[in-house]
């Protein structure tokens, strides 16, 4: 068996079966670790989960901000953007089943055997290993519950952008939410989340650096991986590794043989 962790999709339903054919991928045998975003902006979104469904157990994906968008606009607590691609998977008679299947996933998964973490963004500096896996079966909580449609009615929003014991449960939700899906740059002075700088480091503004550059509260040596960050690109280092190779602006679709561990293996994407 062979684990191949992929990054984000974003609707690109074409791309994922061309790479799966290019690493030969044995669905009776070997597992797939999504970092989310598996819908939105790319031509099928609906095509796209309908095939990861199809994989059953042999899928893990956590939740990236696109696919919480979706989750959010199936919920009648947000209105899809011109930009938005997901209109097929909401009105297709099998929506209900889809969007179940899509709120049953995790904000983060964790590998003890291997002390690996999969997660769509990152991790914020002011985070033990331990708070993050609390923070993340908090809104996962909130997302199978049968009153999940109103746990999304806070999701949106900026602020709190500094994490506080004495913040109310929703701001709580939102601002892990906000970390564990949007994250990129942080304030170097308190590891306050920005959100306005998306290009790749050295091209943020003074005072901001990677979350993955702030030491890491509480010293774990976890090796995350990641994606969202499509100007970031292939990143491969000892502590972390990003997986977003933009697929959906037309670069390519990336896996990582996980384990055992192996070299990366991309195909271009239209």
């Amino acid at each position: 068996m062979t684990i191949y962790a992929i990054g984000d999709i974003q609707g690109c339903a074409d791309s994922l079966n061309r790479l799966l054919e290019t690493i030969g991928f044995d669905t009776g045998a070997d597992h797939l670790w999504l970092t989310g975003d598996l819908v939105n902006r790319g031509p099928n979104s609906l095509e796209t989960l309908r095939d990861i469904v199809a994989l059953g157990d042999r899928v893990t994906a956590v939740l990236g901000n696109h696919d919480l968008h979706l989750l959010a606009a199936a919920a009648g607590v947000s209105e899809l953007a011109p930009t938005d691609t997901v209109r097929g998977v909401l009105d297709a008679p099998d929506a209900t089943e889809l969007i179940d299947w899509l709120r049953h996933r995790p904000l983060l998964h964790y590998d003890g055997s291997g002390d690996r973490l999969l997660v769509h963004a990152g991790l914020p500096p002011v985070w033990s290993l331990d708070e993050a896996l609390a923070r993340g079966r908090e809104v996962a909580e909130v997302l199978i519950d049968d009153g999940w449609r109103d746990g999304l009615r806070t999701m949106y929003g900026n602020q709190p952008d500094r994490w506080s014991a004495d913040l109310a449960p929703e701001e709580k939700r939102r601002y892990a939410i906000n970390a564990l899906t949007r994250i990129r740059f942080c304030d170097e002075s308190d590891g306050a989340l920005e959100f306005t700088n998306k290009g790749a480091p050295g091209s943020q503004a003074d005072g901001l650096k990677p979350w993955f550059d702030f030491p890491r509260r509480g010293g774990y040596t976890t090796h995350i991986i990641f994606g969202h960050w499509a100007s970031l690109g292939l990143l491969r280092r000892a502590d972390v590794t990003c997986l977003d190779t933009g697929c959906v602006w037309g670069r390519a679709l990336t896996a990582l043989p996980v384990d055992p561990p192996g070299d990366p293996i991309s195909i271009p994407c239209a």
